[in-house]
């Protein structure tokens, strides 16, 4: 089964500088593609570990890394990264790497309710537990349903999608991504460019995994658990998470948040990282040919100091 096929492989490789016996993370294990490339870099003395919240990818990784001694794989969300680490008696690590896409697993796994071109019940839970798409679609209130979808959907049509869901729900509880795609397309023109449910989908699965609120978490946590000369390599899917991304970034390098205007610096703020790529590394056409899901996707990478 091919699981996933992992996006800017060896630009991810190449930029996290691996150390034959150094400890790395893999915050998003999925099935295991760029975990399996960072263990032939490492040496006997070399550790990785590695995390995810689906419970899918664990069984899988675990199958596939059965007889590799020197990864660690963890059943939970990224941002108890710290916890595991706690867990592990290690304070310090040389390069983490996180994957911030859906996998093609959870997107061709029906069931799993991700997609709009599937007919499945409405799910788009990461880790199979806690609220689900179904529960965000049938209970929100109409105007936080909008600010859902055009927040996070950066959707243009959110508040007629909000209002015709809400209209359709009040005679039958809206349970299938085919009964929501349906009522996405009675509203939203055809686009030239992309299924017209695509943002709404987006928006509700980013809801339902608190994927942004975790995201800035995980960013957090990463600084302060890498250690001089350690790197930090992001891959983001979609403008929200990379303008997070690049803004942690940025403030990690200023050397002062003081008002502009003022006379002295008070804020004693110091630089923690550089970054690597000033601009976010994209896929070549060739890997985009090869695998469309990877057009958009954005690399960013830093070093700690």
């Amino acid at each position: 089964m091919n699981y996933h096929k992992t996006v800017m492989l060896d630009e991810t490789l190449n930029l996290l500088n691996i150390k034959s016996g150094g400890t790395y993370i893999d915050a998003t294990l999925g099935g295991g593609g760029l975990s399996g490339e960072i263990l032939k870099k490492l040496d006997n003395n070399g550790r990785l570990i590695a995390i995810d919240i689906d419970k899918d990818a664990i069984d899988y990784c675990k199958e596939k890394f059965k007889n590799e001694k020197k990864i660690l794989i963890f059943n939970c969300n990224f941002t108890e990264i710290s916890e595991v680490l706690k867990e592990l008696k290690i304070n310090k690590v040389d390069g983490i790497c996180v994957d911030l896409g859906v996998s093609s697993h959870q997107i061709d796994c029906a069931e799993r309710g991700f997609s709009y071109i599937h007919d499945a019940p409405l799910d788009m839970r990461m880790g199979q537990s806690g609220a689900s798409a179904y529960d965000i679609v049938n209970f929100t209130e109409e105007s936080k349903l909008s600010n859902i979808i055009h927040e996070f959907g950066e959707e243009k049509f959110a508040k007629l999608i909000a209002k015709s869901v809400c209209r359709r729900r009040k005679i039958k509880k809206i349970e299938t991504t085919r009964e929501l795609v349906e009522i996405i397309q009675s509203v939203v023109p055809k686009r030239f460019s992309g299924h017209p449910a695509k943002k709404t989908f987006q928006a509700i699965r980013i809801s339902v995994n608190n994927e942004l609120e975790n995201l800035d978490i995980l960013l957090d946590n990463c600084v302060k658990l890498l250690s001089s000369g350690g790197r930090l390599a992001v891959l983001s899917f979609h403008s929200l998470e990379d303008r997070i991304v690049k803004q942690k970034m940025k403030f990690w390098e200023k050397t002062c948040i003081c008002p502009p205007n003022a006379p002295i610096c008070t804020c004693s703020k110091k630089k923690e990282a550089f970054v690597i790529n000033k601009k976010a590394i994209t896929s070549s056409s060739s890997e985009i040919k090869n695998n469309p899901r990877s057009k958009s996707a954005k690399l960013r990478v830093c070093e700690k100091i």
